[in-house]
């Protein structure tokens, strides 16, 4: 009997990309592991090991997600093409530094019970996903990552509806299916190239190049540039990062610079000090070309801090500058303004402008006649609709609508968005595209004044959209598009608009990543390209923490953003109360919290033992979300069984709440990140006999509205609503109380579900409750809310930030024990 004859064969790691929504079956992807939740559009990468052997012989599996006890038989039985036995000679080394690869690319392996389908058959025949911790970071990883994967030979497939093509590609090969035709993907077949250059700026001519700046100094008759001594200041006196220590440095007092040949150069600090105030994010970046410093069409703002602090010096004029003709133009424009000019409200508005939003409005005019974007940041309930209501009503009134405007909104703005033109502003003929006939409407787009959409339809109708331009082109809730490689962001920026504006109140939830995305949809190359923005700004402000380069960022975006808060304009607001209700763990469920917080912290030391910080994420965050699980209810736990020793805290909480607060006439919304908490209090309103309503992500868009209009006409006094379907654009100020069960990493979407309640139209107190158990990791998390609004702060209010994630340092306050932890009086 003759042996089975081994082969050669080349291995080549395959990845696979597929933007999964509903079309798929997908409804979204709940918080899991180290996964945050995500909407309808979920991006994952399969990873398949596949050999190539002589004759057309191929052979593929799924790669495993760990080396341990899955590398296989190094040897593997396969069938030639003319059916006979050969043996395939695996690279095992190889296929385990392609699974290294993948962890140092930040790919993680999705739960399967993250993922949520529509029916059992959607859910079925996939294999193991891989995915990104944040959906927008495709954007870069489609950029930046693959042509480098593609280099060291490994295969790129994407699958039809792909949502992040931010690189174009040269040429395609299609993976056509033998059987029906169909096709299934498409194989990167050349090089990428990494992203296309910057697009010109929004409201200015185009122009030729950039303009060239010279920071020029004359040493014993010859000129030499600060730039580069400046640049090496910097690398050597970190004092030059920091805003406050920068300010420490007396303005007489004199730096010496080192000068190329081994000169010292002796320059008054007061000029370094407004060379750095303005050009730092230049001067710091190691991939600068050597030469003058490049300016782009919005930098002139640099040159007006530069005057001042030449004159402040007292040096003279020191800058040699070439071209500053065009680049002076928008500054001189704008200067000359005199700033906002007062508006009166227009005529017909149904509703009378409070004295911050008649200044919102003559903003956004500003804006208009300068032709420039902006963001009106207002904090949740100050009225945003209502001032870009009156703001589309005065460009109607004033005959400067000779096109529609386009407002897109989340789908569960629609109602909201509807209800209040109607009620604010009766004069605009309002088009609404939604539903499966709103192809019939598309027509008669230019016979209207304002054409109302939405995200998730914006893709699927862009090239209709395409054709009809727009006179302003609004985005509510903008932070919808802070993925600038979405499929909803691409179709934004296929739409032709005169204006541009964004309504947010959150412009800056997480990272700065999500401002630079909304900027990149309003004035193109106002912050550059994502690339060179997360080098020259993200990381240095958000891992470094350079406060001097946070308030340089502040500098340049502040004009485009009007941000106000509620306790300074709505005095007339009634007061809000929060109380921080503590309440203990007892009996199985406190045993439970301590089991899991032994197993999940032996777990994650022992994770951390062989991969760094971030290579343990998956395992840190999943060993947090089971904590935060039994602090919220025991049941929510998998594998948990039903105990009468096991205590229910929070449940038995809201249990003695409720009933009182409904006796004493209070109407009560109730928030949770788990809608599988909100079904078991649904179970507890139940067994009490008292009436709810119920707004999650499973209610269907057509009764959101029948939901807000019951509760807001208070038939029924207690609202549960997940934090994802009602933390936004949703006006319920029926209530005057609000309860979040559990806590969320995010302070700025717990801000916005209170303000769903406080908010214009309250004239009730509100009292804000929040359920914390004492001691636990929910008590760490309120810590950790705390440090990350502080990077918000730091960009859109104040003068410094700090880093906004939780690092090794947080580890152990996270992860410890209840008997440490426990030292606050129960509130």
């Amino acid at each position: 009997m003759s042996a089975v004859p081994v082969v050669a064969a080349r291995f080549r790691p395959r990845l696979t990309l597929q933007t999964l929504t509903r079309g798929d079956g997908l409804l979204g992807m709940k918080p899991n592991g180290p996964f945050g939740p995500r909407g309808e559009q979920v991006t994952v990468v399969q990873v398949d090991w596949t050999y190539a052997m002589d004759g057309g012989l191929h052979w593929e599996c799924p790669a495993p997600v760990t080396v341990l006890n899955s590398r296989g038989t190094p040897v593997q039985s396969v069938v030639d093409s003319q059916g006979r036995a050969v043996a395939l000679q695996r690279d095992l080394y190889a296929e385990a530094e392609a699974l290294d690869r993948l962890w140092t690319l930040g790919l993680h392996p999705v739960p399967p019970d993250a993922l949520q389908w529509r029916s059992d058959e959607a859910a079925a025949g996939h294999g193991v996903f891989w995915s990104l911790l944040q959906e927008e970071s495709f954007a870069d990883f489609w950029a930046d990552q693959l042509p480098a994967l593609q280099a060291e030979g490994w295969a790129v497939v994407v699958r039809p509806g792909f949502a992040h093509e931010s690189v174009a590609v040269d040429a395609w090969r299609l993976l056509i299916s033998p059987d029906t035709g169909e096709m299934l993907g498409k194989e990167v077949a050349a090089p990428m190239h990494g992203r296309p250059p910057v697009v010109q700026a929004l409201g200015l001519a185009p122009r030729e190049g950039s303009w060239l700046l010279t920071l020029g100094v004359e040493v014993d008759g010859l000129t030499l540039d600060l730039a580069p001594m400046m640049a090496d200041l910097l690398r050597r006196d970190s004092r030059w990062l920091n805003v406050r220590q920068v300010r420490a440095i007396d303005d007489k007092s004199v730096i010496t610079l080192r000068a190329p040949g081994g000169k010292r150069i002796a320059v008054p600090a007061a000029l370094l000090k407004t060379i750095v105030g303005s050009m730092l994010d230049l001067l710091a970046d190691p991939r600068r070309a050597e030469g003058p410093l490049r300016l782009s069409a919005w930098d002139a703002w640099r040159l007006d801090i530069l005057d001042a602090g030449v004159a402040r010096a007292g040096v003279g004029s020191a800058w040699q500058f070439r071209g500053d003709a065009g680049l002076r133009e928008l500054a001189q424009r704008l200067q000359g303004s005199g700033g906002p000019q007062v508006v009166d409200a227009p005529a017909g508005l149904g509703v009378t402008l409070r004295p911050y939003q008649l200044q919102g409005l003559a903003w956004l005019q500003y804006l208009r006649v300068h032709e420039l974007g902006g963001i009106l940041a207002d904090d949740m309930g100050l009225g945003k609709t209502a001032q870009a209501l009156a703001h589309l009503l005065i460009e109607k009134q004033a005959g400067r609508m000779t096109l529609p405007s386009l407002v897109v909104v989340p789908t569960s703005l629609v109602f909201n968005w509807q209800s209040e033109a109607r009620r604010m502003a009766p004069g605009l003929r309002l088009l609404v595209l939604q539903g499966q006939d709103r192809a019939e409407a598309f027509q008669a787009m230019a016979d209207h004044d304002v054409v109302l959409s939405t995200y998730p339809l914006l893709w699927r109708d862009v090239d209709v959209l395409a054709r009809q331009p727009f006179h302003l082109l609004i985005l509510d809730e903008a932070q919808w598009v802070k993925n600038a490689a979405s499929r909803s962001a691409r179709a934004l920026r296929r739409l032709r608009a005169r204006h541009r504006l964004c309504l947010t109140g959150t412009p800056l939830e997480n990272h700065l990543g999500e401002l630079w995305a909304q900027f990149d949809f309003l004035m193109p190359g106002f912050l550059g390209d994502a690339r060179s923005f997360a080098r020259l700004w993200r990381k240095p402000i958000e891992t470094n923490g350079e406060t001097l380069r946070a308030q340089l960022l502040a500098q340049r975006v502040r004009p485009f953003i009007l941000r106000r808060r509620k306790d300074e304009v709505a005095t007339e607001l009634p007061p809000r109360t929060e109380v921080i209700k503590r309440v203990q763990l007892l009996g199985g469920q406190r045993e439970l919290y301590e089991s899991v917080r032994v197993a999940a912290n032996e777990q994650v030391r022992r994770v951390l033992t062989h991969n760094s910080f971030a290579g343990a994420q998956i395992t840190i965050l999943d060993a947090l979300l089971k904590l935060r699980q039994v602090c919220c209810d025991p049941y929510l736990l998998r594998g948990v069984k039903p105990s009468r020793a096991m205590g229910r805290a929070k449940l038995e909480l809201l249990g003695g709440m409720l009933p009182e607060l409904i006796a004493e006439g209070r109407r009560v919304l109730v928030f949770s990140q788990f809608t599988g908490m909100l079904a078991m209090i649904e179970a507890e309103l139940q067994s009490r006999q008292l009436a709810w309503l119920s707004l999650t992500g499973d209610t269907p868009p057509k009764k959101r509205g029948e939901v807000v209009r019951r509760f807001q006409d208070k038939t029924v006094p207690i609202l549960l609503v997940s934090l994802k379907a009602g933390g936004v654009g949703l006006n319920l100020t029926a209530a005057d109380t609000v309860i979040h069960v559990d806590p969320w990493w995010n302070p700025a979407v717990e801000e916005q579900a209170t303000a769903r309640s406080h908010r214009i139209g309250q004239d009730q107190p509100v009292f804000v409750y929040k359920l914390v158990v004492e001691g636990s990791i929910e008590e760490r998390m309120l810590e950790l809310q705390a440090r990350k609004a502080a990077l918000a702060e730091g960009v859109l209010g104040s003068d410094s930030a700090t880093v906004l994630k939780f690092g090794p340092e947080d580890l152990q306050a996270l992860l410890a024990p209840l008997e440490v932890a426990a030292s606050s009086p129960q509130g």
